[in-house]
């Protein structure tokens, strides 16, 4: 008898969970981003141009409006791994990993993602629904 872990209903529910937590928290993140004012300030401070808040805020937005909806999954978690990696060395230097000005909450988003990337969608997909879009985009 063998364990068929990856057509279970449990599979399906914690790819869509995790889907889901992620895609809130890059969207409220990049929409909090549009709306405040100060945040191309802070890039500026950080040696970044304060161009680079829209997007940073839309790829973000989109990047968690595609994961809640299950479209271009792989696309959007790379795109959003490589801002979290971003905020990890760029931004936080790596200093520490608790505590004030921590990292801990960018390195378990990064690797949500990478799960993301690697585990696919899932069958609670608009991807998965579609079917006529190329496994690789997933």
């Amino acid at each position: 008898m063998e364990a068929n872990i990856k057509e279970g209903k449990i599979n399906d529910i914690t790819h869509l969970g995790l889907r889901l937590a992620v895609g809130v928290i890059f969207l409220v993140h990049g929409v909090g981003k549009t709306a405040n004012p100060g945040f191309g300030g802070f890039l500026g401070s950080l040696g970044m141009p304060a161009e680079m808040v829209m997007p940073i805020a839309l790829a973000e937005s989109i990047g968690g409006i595609l994961l809640i909806i299950g479209v271009l999954n792989r696309i959007s978690a790379s795109i959003l791994s490589i801002i979290m990696l971003g905020a990890i060395f760029h931004v936080k230097k790596a200093e520490n990993l608790t505590g004030q000005g921590s990292y801990e909450l960018d390195l378990i988003l990064l690797a949500a993602n990478l799960c993301i990337i690697t585990m696919g969608p899932g069958r609670i997909s608009i991807a998965h629904i579609a079917k006529k879009i190329p496994r690789f985009l997933h």
